[in-house]
């Protein structure tokens, strides 16, 4: 019964990541449009995108951590309850970096006498958010392992 429970939990986790890299590209792709209508942005249009991933991903951690908690206190799987505390303290890092990112795009975009400055800036972004990425392949990765240590 208890190895169903725990199979169930990390096939209903990995959907779950699944669906948070889903609201992820809708994101960019709302920011990209965004961009687009300047000088005269449609910043309504753009607000409502970010409430609806922020409902999205606000969701998302919502079920994660209750995951999270019944590996740690029903199922005593602390190792996976673990790797799932660091993997939303690494989604958290990486939607901050996601949203400083659009930030600077915008800023590049309506100050191009910034030139140098502002591209060194997004292009260290760029760098951080392929090091969380990386970061979070191996929190899933082990994750997995020992998910699938279980069988």
């Amino acid at each position: 019964m208890v190895s169903t429970d725990v199979k169930s939990l990390i096939q209903r986790f990995y959907q779950l990541q699944s669906e948070r890299l889903e609201a992820y590209r809708l994101f960019e792709e709302g920011h990209e449009a965004y961009l687009k209508t300047a000088p005269h942005y449609d910043f309504e249009h753009y607000k409502q995108l970010v409430h609806q991933i922020t409902l999205a991903f606000s969701g998302i951690s919502k079920e994660v951590l209750e995951i999270k908690d019944k590996f740690q206190i029903h199922l005593d799987r602390p190792d996976l309850s673990e790797h799932i505390d660091k993997l939303q303290c690494k989604e958290k890092q990486k939607l901050q970096l996601t949203a400083q990112l659009q930030l600077a795009r915008q800023r590049a975009q309506d100050h191009p006498e910034e030139g140098e400055a502002i591209q060194e800036k997004i292009q260290d972004l760029k760098h951080q958010i392929i090091k969380t990425k990386e970061e979070l392949s191996e929190v899933m990765q082990d994750f997995k392992y020992d998910s699938e240590e279980s069988d």
